[in-house]
C-alpha cells in the first residue's frame, strides 16, 4: 500500500531540497483544486514501502490570513495525510517550533526534520535530538540537507512511524483552559462539526479564526458557542488570537533550554560577512543591479552554441521533410509553418534555461531574499508593500503565476497595484525577441541592451505605481516584515529541477498555443493561395495599422507580429520566422528593413505593451473585474506607443 505524507516548514528551511532528493524526478507539478498556486507531488520508495509526498506551500502558522496557510490547513484536514514531514531550521529553533506546536495542536503524526545542523552549530548552537524528541513528542531526525546527511534516517523514521493519539499538549492559563472544555463540549454534541480536532476546534474559535466561524454558523450549538465565545477577551485580558501566540511563544521559550545550549561565539560567520556587503546601504542596490546585468549576460552568451545547434537542427530537419511531402500546400505548411515557426522558437529555449538556473541559483543561495530586503525601503516610498517584491521578481519568469502570487498580499490596494505594474516585469516570454534584435544588431553587446529592457520595465512599473497611488489608488502602504534565511550552497539536483519546472511552462506553450499560432501566421501569409507574402492577408491586416506605427518606423511585418503577440510574445519571433522564411535567412532580412534605432524601440514596445491573454485572463479572475484588466490594455498600449515614439524622436534628432 502506499502511504500518503506531506511536508511542510517555513520558508527557507531547505524543505524543497529535502522533498527533491526524497523524490528525484518522480514528480509532478500542477495546481492546488480550486486555486491557481502550484502543487508538487512525488513519490519514493524504501524497504518496499511506498509513499506519495505532497510539497505544502512554505508557512510560518496555519492561521487563514494568506492563501499558503490556507492550502496547507485545508490540505492536512481534510486528506488527513498518515505522517507529515515537518522541516525545521536547526538554527532558528523558536520561530520554526511554532508551526510544529501548531501541527501538535492538529493532533496530526508528525516526523520532524531538524534540518541546517552546520548552520546551527556555526551560530554556536548544540542541540540533543534525543531530549527535543522528548519533549516534543514526536521522532526527531538530524539532518544536513545540502550534504545529503540524515536521509536515511528520515526514511526509516517514514517508515516506522506509526499514527498517534497526543495527548500532552501545553496547557494555558486555569481559566482558559475551563473555557476550551465548554467549547469542546459543545462542540462534540454536533455531529456536523466531529470531522475536526474538538480542542483545536475550540482554540480556533477562540482565536476568531473565520475559517473556522464559519463552520459553526450553521451548527445546533452555535447560540451555546457565542455564549462562551463573548467571555473570551475578558479571560484572556487582551485580543485573543494575541494571547495564544504570545502563549505557544513563551512555552517555546521555556522548553528551549532542555535540549539546546548556547556557546560563546566571538567569530563572524559566512552569512554575516556577506551581508555586511551585499546589505550595505552604499553597496547593496549597485551589487543587486550588477547581478542582475551578469545573469542576462551569462544566459545570452552562454547559450550562443546551444542556440547554433537548435537552430542547424531544424534546418535539417526542414530539409529532410521537404522532398518526402509532393502536395506543395502540405509541404508549405509542414516545412514554412510547423517546422519553420516552431524551430525559430526553438532557437531560445537554451537562453531562456540558462537564466532559470541563475536565478534557481541566486534564490537556493539566499540572496533573492536580501534582494527583497534592498529594495523593501525604495518600494515604500512608491506606496508598493514589500511583500510586493516576490511577485514582481516572478515576473521576470511569468506574469501569470506572478500575478497568483497577489494573493499573499492582505491589502487590497496594495494587491491590486502589484496586479497592474506586474505586467512590466519583462517575463520570458519576451526573452526570445530581445536575444533575436539583440544579436542582429547588437552584437558583442547582448546582454546590455537586454539588462536595460529590462531596467526599463522597472521604471516603466515604478512611474505606473506612482501614478495609481496619486490618482485612482491612493493610500499608504503596510509594513512588511522578512526573515533572511543563511546562504547556503545550491544543491546541483534542486537548481535542475527549478530550472526544468519554469522552462516547462515555455516548452508546453511552444508545444500548444505557439502551434496553434504557427499554423495561423502561415495560413494568413501564404494566402490568396500562390500569391507572394507581399500580397497575402498578412500584409493586407500589417499594412492597414501602418498609418498609426508609421511614426514608429514598424513596417507591416512587424505590425503583424505585434499583434499576433497579443496571443504570446513569443509568437512576436515565430511570425518573423515564418514571413521572412528560416531558410533565407530571417536575420539578415530583418536587418535590410529595419535600423537599429527602430529595433530597439520595437523591443520596447514589445517590453511594454499589453500583455497576451493569459495574463489578461488571470487579472480578470485575480481582481474580479473586468475593469481593471482593461484599463491595463488601454494604459500599456499607450505608454509603449508614446515611449516607443521618444525614442524614436530623440534618437533621431541626435543622429
Amino acid at each position: 500500500m502506499t502511504r500518503k505524507i506531506a511536508i511542510i516548514g517555513n520558508p527557507n528551511v531547505g524543505k524543497t531540497v529535502i522533498f527533491n532528493k526524497l523524490t528525484g524526478m518522480k514528480q509532478h507539478v500542477g495546481n492546488w483544486p480550486g486555486v491557481t498556486v502550484e502543487k508538487k507531488e512525488g513519490r519514493f520508495k524504501h524497504k518496499g514501502k511506498t509513499f506519495h509526498i505532497t510539497d505544502l506551500p512554505g508557512t510560518y502558522s496555519l492561521a487563514p490570513h494568506a492563501v499558503d496557510e490556507l492550502i496547507a490547513r485545508k490540505y492536512i484536514l481534510e486528506e488527513k495525510p498518515e505522517i507529515v514531514i515537518d522541516v525545521v531550521d536547526a538554527s532558528n529553533l523558536e520561530r520554526n517550533l511554532y508551526l510544529t506546536h501548531l501541527l501538535k495542536e492538529l493532533g496530526v503524526n508528525v516526523v520532524v526534520a531538524l534540518n541546517m545542523l552546520d548552520v546551527a552549530e556555526n551560530k554556536g548552537y548544540s542541540i540533543d535530538a534525543g531530549r527535543l524528541s522528548e519533549t516534543i513528542g514526536f521522532p526527531v531526525v538530524p539532518m544536513i540537507a545540502t550534504k545529503d546527511y540524515g536521509f536515511k534516517e528520515l526514511k526509516d523514521a517514514l517508515v516506522g512511524s506509526k499514527p498517534t493519539k497526543t495527548t500532552a499538549y501545553m496547557q494555558y492559563s486555569p481559566k482558559v483552559e475551563n473555557l476550551i472544555n465548554h467549547l469542546s463540549k459543545e462542540i462534540s454534541a454536533d455531529k456536523k462539526l466531529s470531522g475536526y480536532p474538538r480542542r483545536w476546534l475550540a482554540i480556533k474559535l477562540l482565536e476568531r479564526d473565520p475559517e473556522v466561524l464559519k463552520c459553526v454558523e450553521k451548527s445546533i450549538r452555535r447560540q451555546h458557542i457565542e455564549k462562551h465565545l463573548e467571555n473570551a477577551e475578558k479571560i484572556t485580558g487582551e485580543d485573543p488570537e494575541i494571547y495564544f501566540t504570545d502563549k505557544r511563544y513563551d512555552h517555546i521559550m521555556g522548553m528551549l533550554p532542555r535540549f539546546m545550549k548556547k556557546s560563546e561565539r566571538k567569530d563572524v560567520n559566512h552569512t554575516e560577512r556577506l551581508d555586511n556587503l551585499l546589505l550595505n546601504k552604499h553597496f547593496a542596490i549597485p551589487i543587486f543591479l550588477f547581478l542582475m546585468w551578469s545573469l542576462f549576460q551569462f544566459a545570452f552568451t552562454a547559450s550562443v552554441p546551444f542556440m547554433g545547434l537548435m537552430e542547424y537542427s531544424f534546418e535539417w530537419l526542414g530539409s529532410a521533410v521537404s522532398p518526402m511531402v509532393e502536395d506543395p500546400w502540405l509541404n508549405s505548411l509542414l516545412v514554412d509553418g510547423l517546422i519553420g515557426g516552431m524551430g525559430f522558437i526553438a532557437v531560445f529555449i537554451p537562453p531562456i534555461m540558462l537564466m532559470f538556473f541563475g536565478l534557481s541559483v541566486m534564490e537556493d543561495s539566499g540572496y533573492l531574499a536580501r534582494a527583497a530586503f534592498v529594495t523593501d525601503k525604495f518600494m515604500y516610498k512608491l506606496g508598493l508593500h514589500g511583500r510586493s517584491f516576490i511577485p514582481l521578481l516572478m515576473g521576470f519568469g511569468c506574469n501569470v503565476p506572478a500575478i497568483m502570487a497577489a494573493r499573499s498580499i492582505e491589502s487590497n490596494r496594495d494587491r491590486l497595484i502589484t496586479i497592474l505594474i506586474n505586467p512590466f516585469m519583462s517575463c520570458s516570454a519576451r526573452l526570445p525577441v530581445y536575444a533575436l534584435f539583440a544579436g542582429v544588431f547588437f552584437p558583442g553587446m547582448e546582454g546590455l541592451v537586454i539588462f536595460s529592457l529590462y531596467f526599463l520595465g522597472i521604471i516603466a512599473a515604478i512611474f505606473t505605481a506612482l501614478l495609481l497611488q496619486k490618482t485612482i489608488l491612493k493610500g499608504t502602504a503596510t509594513p512588511f516584515i522578512l526573515e533572511l534565511p543563511v546562504y547556503q550552497i545550491p544543491t546541483l539536483r534542486s537548481t535542475l529541477i527549478h530550472m526544468w519546472d519554469r522552462s516547462a511552462v515555455f516548452v508546453k506553450k511552444a508545444s500548444t498555443v505557439l502551434l496553434v499560432g504557427a499554423v495561423f501566421v502561415w495560413f494568413i501569409s501564404v494566402h490568396p493561395w500562390g500569391a507572394p507574402v507581399e500580397e497575402s492577408y498578412a500584409s493586407s491586416i500589417g499594412k492597414a495599422v501602418e498609418p498609426v506605427t508609421k511614426p514608429l518606423g514598424f513596417d507591416w511585418r512587424a505590425n503583424v507580429a505585434l499583434l499576433t503577440g497579443f496571443m504570446a510574445k513569443e509568437a512576436v519571433v515565430e511570425t518573423f520566422g515564418i514571413l521572412y522564411g528560416v531558410e533565407d535567412g530571417v536575420a539578415g532580412r530583418i536587418s535590410a528593413n529595419m535600423d537599429w534605432l527602430t529595433a530597439y524601440a520595437f523591443m520596447v514596445f514589445v517590453l511594454l505593451y499589453t500583455p497576451c491573454i493569459a495574463v489578461i485572463g488571470v487579472m480578470r479572475s485575480e481582481t474580479g473585474s473586468w475593469k481593471w484588466p482593461f484599463l491595463s490594455i488601454i494604459y500599456s498600449i499607450l505608454l509603449a506607443y508614446s515611449t516607443a515614439l521618444l525614442i524614436t524622436f530623440i534618437g533621431r534628432s541626435i543622429l
